[in-house]
């Protein structure tokens, strides 16, 4: 098997499309039919069932999934180990963020460190901190800089960098705002406006109203913090925000609630053979590291 032909199927088994496979892979349909074709005379068994536009892995297709994907990982693994006998910081370094860390977190990190290694291609994605995780596991993405989950993987190393303090806001105008001092009990008369239900922070708000016994009033909800910190301030509903994120269109709510933090860092595969590329960058995370950070539990 080669690996073109392994990576136009996993395109195609990911997106459920020979089209959007294409697209991804900056080659034409035919050429993405013609490499599965070619794979699928390798196994001798059919790959995918074509039903009109829909797209589906047949059994054999399933099967393969899994090892397609250990494959590509061996033979990148494989690269990165070769390359690593220069001393020399250089090639690709396939790296994930949120878009929240992207923006207010990473920047310094990443201008000292292209300034330092300019050999070395960043291929930069900005995904939900949930989305990297899984791309880390999978073998898809070498490091990740996301908010951290409350339970990580046992493959995946996972180091605090910054803790962030989520403090509760509203609107200038809104009710709560001419209020002092406030329960959480109170909170949950008035709408929410918070991160959506599969997200981190949002477990890990979800987990503070359970534990006094309440139910959160969720009312509207996305992954970007930005577009929230929008609606709170609009008033369509009081929100939790990382403190660097509250300015001055926005009222900070005092809760009688110990402070809620969630620690933001990066994780890459226990497994997985790192690149020179990959441990400059884990140098510079590391020295970046908070000493709440050092601290976290």
């Amino acid at each position: 098997m080669d690996t073109q032909s392994l990576q136009a199927f996993l395109a195609v088994a990911d997106s459920g499309s020979f089209s959007r496979a294409a697209e991804q892979l900056h080659l034409t349909q035919p050429a993405v039919s013609k490499r599965i074709a070619v794979l699928e005379g390798q196994i001798d068994a059919r790959l995918f069932d074509r039903i009109g536009r829909r797209v589906s892995l047949t059994e054999a297709g399933r099967v393969l999934l899994p090892r397609a994907r250990q494959i590509l990982v061996m033979v990148d693994d494989s690269r990165r180990a070769l390359g690593n006998l220069e001393d020399s910081v250089a090639g690709s370094l396939t790296l994930a963020t949120s878009h929240h860390i992207g923006l207010h977190r990473l920047p310094p990190l990443l201008k000292a460190y292209t300034d330092q290694h300019p050999d070395v291609r960043l291929d930069l994605h900005f995904l939900d901190s949930e989305q990297a995780y899984q791309g880390v596991l999978d073998g898809e993405l070498e490091l990740a800089v996301v908010t951290l989950a409350p339970h990580p993987d046992p493959q995946l190393e996972v180091v605090p960098v910054w803790i962030d303090r989520l403090c509760f806001v509203c609107g200038l105008d809104h009710p709560l705002a001419g209020r002092g001092r406030l329960g959480l009990h109170e909170l949950c008369a008035f709408d929410a406006v918070l991160p959506g239900s599969m997200t981190f922070t949002r477990g890990l708000i979800e987990s503070r109203f359970a534990s006094a016994g309440l139910e959160l009033p969720v009312t509207l909800s996305t992954n970007y913090l930005e577009t929230l910190k929008m609606m709170a301030a609009i008033g369509l509903g009081w929100s939790l925000l990382p403190e660097r994120l509250v300015a001055g269109e926005l009222h900070v709510l005092e809760v009688d609630h110990p402070p809620i933090h969630r620690p933001l860092g990066y994780l890459v595969h226990r497994s997985r053979t790192r690149s020179n590329a990959a441990h400059a960058m884990i140098a510079q995370l590391d020295a970046a590291r908070e000493p709440a950070a050092r601290a976290w539990g």
